[in-house]
């Protein structure tokens, strides 16, 4: 029998975090922006007394340890102190995406089954007119201004304010398993309904720890941390439990994130390392452009969900003197798994590449017969990823999500040089990723194929200069007497908005594989400056 260590049982949980941010930097400022623009000026002390606060008004609620409570929220002081009472008491923060359809967004709450539901005010159309088709929440709560003309429009809500006045018991931070479940995060349902991914405590504090090393984000408590990513993804509040950890002022940009807003609350909170997808770096770069502004605070920027433009990273580093640094990974990887920084060896690090592998994930390559690969510029194959931060299985699912050695397929295409660098050359062939979102090219392809004048269509993601990529329809029509506004209304009040193709392309015959499926790659390669001319 192997020697046991005799430390201290005690489990990693998220509440460790905000436990910690209350006592050793209590007066380190968090800073946030709700939708009418007005500022809000708390601490970290402040957070953990109000989250305290919060867990000790959802116990009388009755709330249980594993029960599933859900947010929809933007980035503010609210679903902060949310996130770290209900993880911190013992239950799940289901954080939910509010840009997806509403029927997916109602089979998310009911697949969950969440208890309670906190609503930001700019999402609370949607609630109420799906409100009964969510049975399983029996308390729904507004996250805003208490306001007499609001709870008449919304009868059955509470406020949340209110658990805030309410008197409640002192609540202290219990223990408990590290391997309980903490956080829920569903996928944008690419390959069918989204899937949940449950998080526990000793992952997140795995992550969290893992980013804030300095060859990663390198946070410290002399930074000033602004997540411009929301907080229903993963990325978000992984950072944001980084910042109570190493006890940086926070800044929380709120739901009118755009490049002025950001550079005024950049320039004036004195912000110097934020996370966000490409685009919204880009419109920032073009803002300052446009406006012969600046943003001399800002030291690093880390951006992921697509692809980082060569030209970017320059703009950035030469212009600015800002970091731009790329990182990858999935809602299923929690989500970092590379970053683009440099070592001893590899001080002239290619732009092209995506990143070398985090702490405590390993990487491989296969190819599509299942074996492995070496690591050389030669070798292209599927990227397979494992690790403690990584899913094992979804919430729903009890098969698991890797196989026999723990390996996850990420879907993602590419190689591992000798020095363990990786480069993603391509995805699944049936998923585009467009301004860090996912969509299903088959989706839109069995809705395309519904409408009486198409005979058969593909739908590729081409490049595009300011969402990294778009859907395209390739179609073979029955008849001349259709235009592409028709094809494209189709798509209306079937997928959300951000889905809708940007072009359709007719063709009078597709390219087809000895399946009869059709060939997307000879279409990509034959179509691929179509929405990058003239530009």
């Amino acid at each position: 029998m192997a020697l046991q260590g005799r430390m201290s049982p005690m489990g990693l949980t998220t509440n460790l975090f905000i436990s910690h941010a209350e006592t050793y930097h209590r007066d380190t400022q968090v800073v946030s922006i709700d939708e009418r623009g007005k500022k809000t000026r708390s601490t970290w002390g402040q957070v953990g007394n109000r989250s305290r606060h919060l867990a000790s008004a959802l116990k009388s609620l009755g709330v249980m340890e594993g029960d599933i409570l859900g947010t929809i929220s933007p980035n503010t002081i609210n679903h902060l102190e949310l996130l770290y009472a209900i993880s911190g008491c013992g239950a799940v923060a289901h954080t939910i995406n509010p840009r997806l359809f509403p029927d997916e967004i109602v089979f998310i709450i009911n697949d969950a089954k969440d208890k309670i539901l906190f609503v930001d005010t700019a999402y609370l159309p949607f609630l109420i007119g799906h409100k009964h088709l969510i049975p399983s929440v029996d308390h729904m709560y507004i996250i805003g201004p208490k306001k007499n003309e609001v709870a008449a429009k919304m009868n059955g809500f509470k406020f949340l304010e209110d658990l805030y006045t309410g008197s409640f018991p002192t609540f202290v931070w219990p223990e408990f398993d590290e391997n309980n479940a903490a956080v829920l995060c569903y996928t944008s349902g690419t390959t069918g309904n989204p899937k949940g991914v449950l998080y526990s405590h000793k992952s997140i504090v795995v992550h969290a720890n893992m980013i804030s090393l300095p060859d990663y984000f390198g946070f410290s408590a002399t930074d000033t941390l602004m997540p411009v990513t929301p907080m229903f993804h993963v990325n978000a509040w992984g950072a944001t439990y980084a910042s109570a950890m190493v006890g940086s002022k926070l800044v929380l940009p709120g739901p009118n994130v755009n490049a002025s807003n950001l550079t005024r609350l950049i320039n004036e909170e004195k912000v110097t390392v934020a996370i966000g997808i490409p685009t919204i770096w880009e419109e920032l770069l073009s803002y300052l452009e446009e406006n012969n502004a600046n943003i001399k605070s800002l030291k690093r920027i880390f951006a992921g969900g697509a692809k980082v433009p060569d030209w970017m990273i320059s703009v950035f580093a030469d212009k600015h003197d800002i970091k731009c640094v790329q990182a990858w990974g999935m809602t299923e990887t929690s989500p970092v798994g590379l970053i683009n920084t440099a070592t001893n060896k590899n001080q002239k690090l290619s732009k092209q590449k995506t990143g070398r592998p985090v702490w405590t994930t390993q990487f491989k390559i296969m190819d599509e017969d299942g074996n492995d690969l070496p690591q050389n510029s030669n070798a292209i194959g599927e990227i397979y990823i494992k690790g403690p931060t990584v899913i094992n299985s979804y919430l729903k699912n009890p098969s698991k999500a890797v196989d026999e050695e723990g390996w996850f397929r990420t879907g993602d295409i590419g190689f591992i040089d000798k020095n363990g660098y990786i480069t993603l050359t391509d995805r699944s062939k049936d998923l585009i990723k467009s301004g860090g979102e996912w969509i299903s090219s088959i989706q839109l392809e069995q809705i395309i194929c519904q409408h009486p004048l198409i005979y058969d269509a593909a739908v590729i993601g081409l490049p595009h200069p300011k969402w990294g990529e778009r859907p395209v329809v390739v179609a073979e029509a029955k008849s001349e007497n259709i235009s592409q506004d028709e094809i494209l209304d189709f798509f209306k009040d079937k997928v959300v908005k951000w889905q809708i193709p940007d072009k359709v392309i007719f063709v009078d015959e597709l390219p087809l594989s000895s399946t009869g499926k059709p060939l997307k790659k000879i279409l990509k390669e034959e179509f691929s400056q179509t929405l990058t001319k003239g530009v």
